[in-house]
C-alpha cells in the first residue's frame, strides 16, 4: 500500500518541478528600461540609477537570481505597489520577488535604487511556478536625463539621525522619473554623483565627467562599457549639470563654455529627433547660479540650434538640516516646475 502512495507523491513532485519555468534576464519576455548590458549567458548588468526590468507572470511565485556590490539595492514593484527591496549579495543568490500570491497574472518591476559607484548589479534569470507572459510595453515617448547625484535621486529619503546609507537613494521618486511618468514617457537617467561637466565636486578632473559617461552604458572606471547612442532615439533630453563644477568656485568661463558647446553639438548629432532642455538645477544660488545660466546662454548662442532650449530658473532646493540634497518633496516640487516647460517644448 505504501509503494503506490510514495509513487503518487513522487509523481506530484515531478509534475510541480516540470511546471517550473526559468528564463534568462535578457529573454524577450523581459522589458529593459535604461542602459543595460546583456552577456552571452543572458545575464543583464547595469549601473545607472533607475534602470528597470519589467515582466509579467501568471503564477503565484517568482524568484530572481542576482548579484551586486555590498551596497546594491533593487526595489520590487508588484502590480503597481512597492513590495520590498532586494539587498544584493556579492555572489549570485536567489531571491523571492513574490511568493504565495493570488493565482493569476502579476506585473513586476525591478528598479535599481542605487547608482554606479554604489555597485553594478547583475540579474541572471527569473524562475516562476507559472507562465511568463508577453513583455510589458514601454511608452513610445523617450526621455533622457543627463545629470549628477540629484538626477540619480541621491539622499532623498533620509532617516532622522541616520548616517547616509544607500537606502536614502530613490530614483523612482526623483524629478526625472516623476516627469517621465507624467509625460507618459520611458526614461534613461544617465547620471553620476559628485561629477560635473569639467570637474567633480572636490575639483578633481581625473574622473569621468558628463562628456565621458554620456557615452557609457556602465560608467565603472575599472570596467567601463561603451553605449551605442543609436540604441535609444530620444525625443526629449534634459541636461542638468553644473552644480559640482561650481562647488569649488565659479569655473573659468571660456573653457567651460567650450566644453558645454562641444557636448551640445554631440547630443544634437547623436539624437537628431530630440528637443534639448537645459537647466541649472536646484542646488546653486546667487552668483554661482547666475554665472552658470550665463554660460548656458553663451553655449546655446554658439550652437545656434532651435532644438536647444533654456528652461526658466528653478527654485533653490537646498535639502534640509540632515543633508544638502533635495528631499523627496523637493524633487516633486522640481518636477512640477519643469513639467509645464517640457510640455511646451514637446507639445506633450
Amino acid at each position: 500500500m505504501r509503494r503506490p502512495l510514495i509513487a503518487a507523491l513522487l509523481a506530484l513532485c515531478a509534475a510541480g518541478a516540470a511546471a517550473e519555468q526559468t528564463i534568462p534576464a535578457s529573454d524577450s519576455h523581459v522589458t529593459r528600461m535604461g542602459r543595460t548590458v546583456a552577456g552571452d549567458d543572458g545575464t543583464v548588468r547595469f549601473g545607472y540609477a533607475g534602470v528597470t526590468l519589467l515582466l509579467a507572470v501568471d503564477g503565484t511565485r517568482l524568484a530572481v537570481d542576482a548579484a551586486g556590490g555590498s551596497r546594491s539595492l533593487v526595489d520590487v514593484i508588484v502590480d503597481g505597489k512597492p513590495a520590498g527591496t532586494l539587498r544584493l549579495a556579492p555572489q549570485m543568490t536567489r531571491y523571492d520577488v513574490f511568493k504565495g500570491a493570488a493565482p493569476g497574472p502579476h506585473k513586476v518591476e525591478l528598479v535599481h535604487r542605487g547608482e554606479t559607484w554604489l555597485g553594478v548589479p547583475s540579474i541572471a534569470r527569473f524562475t516562476s511556478d507559472g507562465t511568463f507572459l508577453a513583455a510589458p510595453a514601454l511608452p513610445a515617448r523617450r526621455l533622457l536625463v543627463l545629470g549628477d547625484s540629484v538626477t540619480c535621486g541621491a539622499d532623498m529619503e533620509r532617516g532622522a539621525g541616520d548616517k547616509d546609507t544607500p537606502d536614502w537613494w530613490n530614483p523612482r521618486q526623483s524629478y526625472g522619473m516623476l516627469a517621465a511618468r507624467a509625460l507618459d514617457a520611458q526614461v534613461q537617467l544617465v547620471c553620476y554623483g559628485g561629477r560635473g561637466l569639467v570637474r567633480s565636486w572636490n575639483d578633481r578632473t581625473d574622473e569621468f565627467q558628463l562628456p565621458a559617461f554620456y557615452d557609457l552604458a556602465i560608467a565603472d572606471a575599472a570596467h567601463p562599457v561603451q553605449w551605442n547612442q543609436a540604441a535609444y532615439d530620444a525625443d526629449l533630453i534634459v541636461i542638468a549639470i553644473g552644480t559640482n563644477d561650481f562647488n569649488p568656485g565659479i569655473p573659468e568661463r571660456v573653457a567651460y563654455v567650450d566644453t558645454y558647446t562641444a557636448l551640445l553639438r554631440r547630443v544634437l548629432r547623436d539624437h537628431p529627433h530630440a528637443q534639448i532642455a537645459l537647466t541649472e538645477g536646484v542646488l546653486l544660488n546667487g552668483d554661482k547660479k547666475a554665472a552658470l545660466i550665463g554660460y548656458l546662454k553663451e553655449a546655446m548662442g554658439r550652437v545656434g540650434d532651435r532644438r536647444v532650449h533654456l528652461l526658466a530658473p528653478v527654485a533653490y532646493q537646498p535639502g534640509d538640516a540632515v543633508n544638502g540634497h533635495p528631499t523627496t518633496a523637493q524633487h516633486a516640487a522640481m518636477a512640477a516646475e519643469l513639467l509645464p516647460q517640457l510640455r511646451r517644448i514637446t507639445g506633450w
